[in-house]
């Protein structure tokens, strides 16, 4: 599957790659050590780029209004949903 955006792709499946086989040979077995940590954030941080550059952070932060939003800029700007009434 393809990410949002194409940059994004490689970074996606270099992570999903790592987690099928984190999930698959160790974390059945009982080993619960997040060991694709930083291909996730590498991945996040292209996400939050995409996002942006296609102006939809503020939809998601709308959509999804919790506080830490995995989807927040990281200026803080979280689209207006914190103390937004």
């Amino acid at each position: 599957m393809e990410s949002i955006d194409s940059k994004c792709t490689p970074l996606k499946h270099e992570f999903d790659a790592c987690f099928t086989r984190w999930y698959s040979e160790k974390f059945l077995q009982g080993d619960k050590t997040n060991e694709c940590e930083e291909a996730f954030k590498k991945y996040q941080t292209c996400l939050r780029a995409a996002l942006k550059e296609k102006g939809l952070t503020k939809m998601i932060g709308e959509a999804r209004p919790t506080v830490g939003s995995a989807f927040a800029d990281d200026d803080g700007d979280d689209g207006g949903s914190k103390g937004s009434k």
